[in-house]
């Protein structure tokens, strides 16, 4: 399947018309097997609250860097708060990412029994003590009330998914909800992409390096109001040639893609594939993915019907894999992207990496927030 993902209309899994939802569940699954990627509209998020996540975004990126740093990620372990630019590298061999992002999810108290635990993800949401000055329009209050709403919509929205999902594996559509979805984890983040630096390559330098998603499910929205810059690979299957494909931001939609871990539970019969963001466009860009992750101590096993019959495999016959936890197989993709930005920054210390030098220019501002950051 070659092109960008194409635009299904959801509508028909929430109708009575058993035949319309067929033909989606068809089309859902030839999207898995051949890309993983595609994107959904007539789904139940309403529109105005996809304007306002977005509006919360940009009032939030507005803020100075020493203000954002306030929340910072790197004051607590269960992956809240504010990342700055530099922070990570999803493509082995490239300068770390110009994103900038906001962690949010479930606001759990920390006497939560997920806080206690310190489970994958898990715990109270870190929020800024002010918003951007020059506007009155969003009170404090109304940015959490509208990032909270906007989780939970879209979280109910990934859920509706899994069912879908289920069916293209001829499972009952329940199947994702006895277990895995039980106390289910989920990540957001608001994303910041600025335009790339006009004397940087976008062979080394980008919004976000070539990557794989880590859990099970992605939902994101793009801002329809700047030109393309996600790009999803695809290959052609007669030759193997490989693409580099943009995906339009459309009003309303959601990009749907699936992660490493839904990859792992069909055997390799459905397909995580590579993506990236280089934003050339001279603008900046927004965008919201929610990453759906699981309950953390769920078991991932083969599903049943996705064994390959002839192959012995490390989990058993047909089975390639065998049995993770939601949360190690997520945490391993954060431990690998974020080290390898670290082991980049240690090593530009020591010796300098030409355009990498707008790594350290960042880092020297990023640093001194980062001492008197307080929660």
């Amino acid at each position: 399947m070659e092109g960008a993902p194409p635009i299904l209309d959801f509508s028909s899994f929430y109708g009575t018309d058993s035949a319309a939802k067929a033909v989606l569940v068809q089309q859902v699954k030839e999207c898995c097997l051949h890309n993983g990627f595609f994107q959904i509209v007539g789904h139940r998020v309403p529109q105005d609250l996809q304007e306002g996540i977005f509006k919360c975004s940009k009032e939030f990126f507005n803020l100075p860097i020493e203000e954002k740093m306030k929340i910072s990620k790197e004051t607590n372990t269960y992956n809240r708060g504010y990342e700055p630019p530099y922070s990570q590298i999803l493509e082995p061999g490239t300068h770390p990412d110009l994103k900038e992002s906001l962690y949010l999810g479930a606001d759990l108290p920390k006497t939560h029994p997920y806080s206690v635990q310190r489970k994958l993800n898990s715990g109270p949401n870190l929020w800024p003590s002010t918003l951007d000055p020059s506007s009155s329009s969003l009170p404090l209050s109304a940015f959490k009330k509208t990032t909270m709403e906007y989780y939970t919509a879209v979280f109910a929205l990934a859920a509706d998914v899994l069912k879908v999902l289920a069916m293209t594996l001829d499972l009952d559509p329940e199947y994702f909800h006895h277990g895995f979805m039980n106390d289910a984890v989920a990540t957001m983040r608001l994303l910041h992409y600025p335009p790339q630096p006009a004397h940087s390559s976008t062979t080394l330098s980008r919004g976000i390096g070539a990557h794989t998603d880590f859990g099970a499910l992605t939902l994101l929205l793009q801002d329809p109001t700047t030109p393309p810059c996600l790009q999803v690979l695809s290959t052609n299957p007669n030759n193997g040639t490989k693409t580099w494909h943009p995906v339009a931001p459309t009003r309303g939609a959601y990009v749907v893609n699936l992660g490493n871990l839904f990859m792992r539970w069909t055997n390799d019969r459905y397909i995580s594939n590579v993506h990236r963001v280089i934003n050339e466009t001279g603008r900046e860009r927004y965008s919201v993915p929610v990453f759906l992750s699981g309950n953390p101590d769920f078991l991932v096993e083969c599903l049943p019907g996705c064994e390959r019959v002839g192959e012995k495999g490390v989990g058993g016959d047909g089975k390639r894999y065998p049995g993770i936890t939601v949360a190690d197989a997520v945490l391993g993709g954060y431990r690998e992207s974020y080290g390898r930005a670290t082991k980049f920054k240690e090593e530009e210390e020591k010796g300098g990496r030409g355009e990498g030098q707008d790594v350290s220019k960042a880092a020297a501002v990023v640093a001194p927030a980062l001492k008197t950051a307080v929660v």
